[in-house]
């Protein structure tokens, strides 16, 4: 088995808030192979101005300094899978998610987030992390002097290179390639399935949450810097079981995980809820009726987040009802 390759957070491996299928990789794996790729979270505005409580790592200070930003997230890559072409799918397994610092933020600011008009005003919270409890101290509470809030660690941004016809895209927006899915289900142990558009598929990731609820609705969740080890395989596409992948698709332990985003809400359920009933017919006997039927009696259908342009909902089928 090959060692993982480790791609660091640097000037070289990170970009600053895009997509774009011209990126030259900053590292190439066959397919099977892990790597180990570390990330870095939050632009200058956002950082602690005390740095004896919380220090801010010296490499997201030389990207502030040096990297040009083009939008909304640092994401390191883009990583090779040898072999992979238009038409597979990348899966990628989740196998482990590092704490890269002890302290994340989370904030909101004028004209964004769900309640704009509610709150128009600028506010950041900075957020100590506890490694080995695995908590975030929140300042407020029910009782006086704050709580400690349990962290489950994921990624809000995973994705491969758009079309090339796309051109530079925001990672602000999740599309097909993946990218600021904000799913927190996408933990430690879980699986996330893309379809590729260019030939090495390009994966990169960023965005690093430590908790987040559904919804993410003030902007952010906990913002941390993460070290993610990520086992990137492919699925050819064009059989009955798994025909062409056309939109991002995730497996749990326990659950099935379909995704739709639009800037439409309502739209965004009703493609959620198609992939779901689509996805559903593949895997057995059912009609496309049975499915629809089905997925109103036993599918759980959530708001992802409400807050990229792209709203996300995601619909989860319980492993061991259906297959």
């Amino acid at each position: 088995m090959a060692e993982p390759t480790r791609v660091a957070a640097s000037l070289t491996n990170c970009r600053w808030g895009a997509f774009d299928a011209s990126f030259p990789p900053v590292a190439s794996i066959d397919p099977g192979e892990v790597v180990i790729l570390e990330c870095l979270s939050g632009g200058p505005e956002v950082m602690p101005r005390d740095e004896q409580m919380l220090a801010v790592p010296p490499m997201l200070r030389e990207v502030h300094a040096k990297l040009p930003r083009l939008g909304a997230h640092i994401i390191t890559g883009p990583v090779e899978v040898r072999g992979a072409e238009p038409g597979d799918a990348l899966r990628i397994d989740i196998e482990k998610i590092e704490l890269g610092n002890d302290w994340g933020f989370c904030g909101f600011r004028p004209l964004f987030g769900t309640l704009p008009e509610d709150f128009p005003y600028r506010r950041t919270l900075h957020i100590p992390v506890d490694k080995q409890a695995m908590t975030g101290r929140l300042p407020f509470g029910p009782k006086e002097g704050g709580m400690d809030l349990p962290l489950a660690p994921f990624f809000g941004v995973m994705g491969v290179a758009p079309p090339r016809e796309w051109g530079m895209i925001n990672t602000k927006e999740p599309r097909a390639m993946g990218g600021n899915l904000d799913n927190k289900e996408l933990t430690e142990g879980t699986t996330l399935f893309l379809p590729v558009f260019n030939e090495g598929a390009l994966f990169s990731a960023g965005d690093g949450h430590g908790v987040q609820g559904d919804g993410e609705v003030c902007i952010n969740a906990l913002e941390i810097c993460l070290t993610g080890h990520f086992r990137l395989s492919l699925v050819k596409g064009g059989g009955a079981k798994d025909p062409v992948l056309k939109f991002p698709r995730a497996e749990t332990k326990t659950h099935y995980i379909t995704m739709g985003l639009n800037e439409d809400l309502d739209l965004a359920m009703k493609q959620a809820l198609r992939e779901m009933i689509a996805f559903i017919c593949s895997r057995t006997n059912l009609s496309d009726a049975d499915a629809y039927q089905f997925c109103s009696l036993a599918v759980d259908f959530h708001v992802t987040q409400t807050v990229n342009g792209e709203k996300g909902v995601h619909g989860m089928l319980k492993k061991g009802l259906l297959f």
